[in-house]
């Protein structure tokens, strides 16, 4: 009977620790709303490098501003949908950053 409760506690054990490996590899790749508004923003300001002749940068530009207020307030939901519209302007698909 000890044997069996031994091997029990083993697999338990094992069972546990692969679980919470698999829960921090996780966690790492999560990335914040915050940090999507940084990359958005970043990928905003090489599209309108790239795109520069465009008729639209000036309004990508004002959007830009716009969604970089909205995060800085916490309001990154708001922020991350006018980055993106500021992207479609110009032209740019935004890039997911959780792929």
């Amino acid at each position: 009977m000890q044997r069996f409760s031994f091997g029990l506690m083993g697999a338990l054990l094992c069972i546990s620790l692969v679980t919470a490996s698999a829960g921090e590899s996780e966690a790492k790749a999560a990335i914040t709303r915050g940090e999507t508004c940084s990359r958005l923003s970043h990928q905003v300001d090489e599209a309108i490098e790239t795109h520069a002749k465009a008729r639209q940068v000036a309004e990508a530009k004002v959007l830009q501003k716009k969604a970089n207020r909205f995060c800085a307030a916490k309001k990154e939901a708001q922020g991350i949908r006018m980055l993106a519209d500021a992207l479609k302007l110009l032209g740019v698909a935004p890039v997911d950053p959780n792929q």
